[in-house]
Order: C-alpha cells, then sequence, then structure tokens
C-alpha cells in the first residue's frame, strides 16, 4: 500500500512504539511503504523530533548498509518526580492502612495505565543493563512486572511459592523471610530462565528485602546474572533490609494506627540521578 506522508509517519509511529529496544532496518520502512531511504531518514528524523520533545523516549539510529532505528521509550526525572508524587497522595488515604503496616493497594496495581506509567519510569532507568528477563514475585508483582517488560520488549519470568504440575520441572530454594524471619520456599520452572540471562528483579513491595534477596539467590541457581531490582514502595523496617542495591519509587515513611496517619514520600530514585 502506498501511503501519503502524513499516513507513512502515523504508521511508521504506532510500528515504533510497539517495538520498543527492537532495531528496525530502514530497509523495513522503504519497502513497506515503497519509498527511498532517504524519505525514510527524514520521516525518522521527524518523530525522533517529537519524541524527544515530548518525553516520548529517544530514537537511536545506526548508519550504514544495515542501518537502522531503536525507539528506546523514557521518562524525564520531571515527569517522573510529578507522577509520584500523585501517587504517593493517593496511598496516604487513611483507609489504605491494613494491618502489619501495609497497605491496600490494589486498586492501583489493577490499573493498567497507571502500571504502564510506572513501568515507563523503570525501563528508563535500567534501560542501558541489557535486560533480557523480567522477574516477579507471583501475584501483584506480576501487572508491574508486564509493565516493565512491554517496555523494555523482554519476557517476564513468574516466580511462585507453590508448585504447578502445568509448569513442568522446577528449581526451588528455600529463604528467610526479611519481615517475619520465617522459613519459605520460592520455586521457578527451568523453562522460565536461560543460563547467562541478565535479569531484572521487580515487585510491587518491599519491607526487610527478604523475598528480593531470594529471587536474588534463585537467579544464582540459574547460572544468571541479577542487573538490578526495582520496588513500587519499600516500607520503612527496623533492622536492616537483606538488600541494598535496588531502585524504588515511593518509600513507606511512618504510619500511626492510632491516628490512621500514613505517610508516603519519593523513593530512592528521586536520591540519585537515575531518570
Amino acid at each position: 500500500m502506498k501511503y501519503r506522508r502524513s499516513g507513512r509517519l502515523v504508521d511508521m509511529t504506532e510500528y515504533l512504539l510497539q517495538h520498543p529496544h527492537q532495531s528496525v532496518p530502514l530497509t523495513y520502512f522503504s519497502e513497506k511503504y515503497g519509498s527511498a531511504k532517504s524519505s525514510i531518514s527524514e520521516d525518522i528524523g521527524i518523530i525522533k523530533e517529537v519524541f524527544e520533545y515530548k518525553g516520548i523516549g529517544r530514537l537511536a539510529t545506526s548508519a550504514g548498509v544495515s542501518g537502522g532505528v531503536t525507539y528506546v521509550p523514557t521518562t524525564s526525572r520531571s515527569d517522573a518526580g510529578r507522577m509520584v508524587d500523585d501517587l504517593c497522595t493517593l496511598l496516604e488515604e487513611p483507609d489504605r492502612l491494613l494491618p502489619g503496616g501495609y497497605l491496600y493497594m490494589m486498586d492501583i496495581i489493577g490499573d493498567p495505565a497507571l502500571m504502564q506509567r510506572m513501568g515507563r519510569i523503570f525501563a528508563s532507568v535500567f534501560q542501558e543493563e541489557g535486560v533480557d528477563v523480567v522477574m516477579t514475585m507471583a501475584t501483584k508483582g506480576i501487572p508491574l512486572a508486564y509493565a516493565v517488560a512491554s517496555h523494555l520488549h523482554v519476557p517476564v519470568s513468574i516466580v511462585r511459592h507453590e508448585q504447578r504440575v502445568t509448569e513442568g520441572s522446577l528449581v526451588s530454594i528455600n529463604y528467610v523471610s526479611g519481615s517475619s524471619r520465617r522459613i519459605q520456599t520460592m520455586s521457578l520452572s527451568k523453562r522460565s530462565l536461560k543460563p547467562g540471562s541478565r535479569v531484572l528483579i521487580i515487585d510491587d513491595f518491599m519491607k526487610a528485602g527478604g523475598t528480593l534477596r531470594g529471587m536474588m539467590d534463585l537467579i544464582e541457581e540459574f547460572q544468571a546474572e541479577t542487573v538490578g531490582a526495582g520496588v513500587l514502595v519499600e516500607a520503612v523496617h527496623e533492622k536492616k533490609k537483606l538488600v541494598q542495591d535496588y531502585v524504588s519509587l515511593m518509600k513507606l515513611s511512618q504510619v500511626d494506627p492510632e491516628a490512621r496517619r500514613i505517610s508516603v514520600e519519593k523513593g530512592s530514585l528521586f536520591a540519585d540521578k537515575n531518570v
């Protein structure tokens, strides 16, 4: 089909947005639209300018015969800060307080548009880590993990407490819960992670970090590598955390059950210039 330039720009933009972190040869667009590479290059320049101006992301281009373009989703530090500020306010609603210092977050985790925005922030932070797989613990971390993975264009590996026959052979380890100090078990299908994979761990909530520590140990069992860890909310904990190298978007800094007061502030991401 022969497109007018306006239609070509729209179609190219849609394709790039749907294929993040994937190098697309200019010949693909040239053959698809029946246009010269020089025209495609001009179109890429227009899209690149708009993407950067609107904060949608950046287009990385490579020259030469096999030249192509790669869309890298990004979020500016200021935009990320505004989104997280709004979410902090939402999480400070008193009726979210649950026993044990936890917060009710299912309405937030269940909001696809919101998870996509949070996932984009994490993808922006870890864009240079060469992530092969996003890992999370079932079940509440799954929506955020899939959002991050969609922006990085990688699969998701889901770790579970229970064993499922539908997942085939499993690798299981025991780990110590950081908050309760209880011995628990986590398992992952042998087919879920290849040796040498570069793994990004994503979770929705962290207290002392026992679950994150366990997933890191599990990754080692697969002879893979943890290249980063991100949590949506971390909680203040009286004991030393079992992991130190992680990025949090928000921090549950104070919980007063009697006054039903919750204080949520920006997390460790905003203490460093990661975005």
